[in-house]
């Protein structure tokens, strides 16, 4: 499991990757592996509505580390 601390102004972020969810659990609390789970669902849940509407979604390119929209056709532009 990766870990690592980002600095966001003065404060100190410790970012958990998700891999493993049961060493996730001895980290942090129960609490905060239920905020993550609701917030994602939540995130699913407007992507979800945006399809339906035919809305256009921002989206992020990990391997070419760049950002872009995905229109309900399919067409993908990216952002500079």
């Amino acid at each position: 499991m990766s870990e690592s601390v980002k600095k966001i102004g003065n404060m100190k972020v410790r970012v958990i990757s998700s891999n493993e969810l049961s060493l996730k659990n001895k980290i942090i609390s129960s609490r905060d592996v239920e905020m993550d789970r609701r917030a994602t669902a939540a995130v699913q849940s407007a992507i979800d509505k945006a399809k339906i509407c035919q809305k256009p979604i921002a989206k992020y390119d990990v391997e070419t580390k760049r950002a872009f929209v995905e229109y309900a056709d399919g067409s993908i532009k990216y952002v500079d």
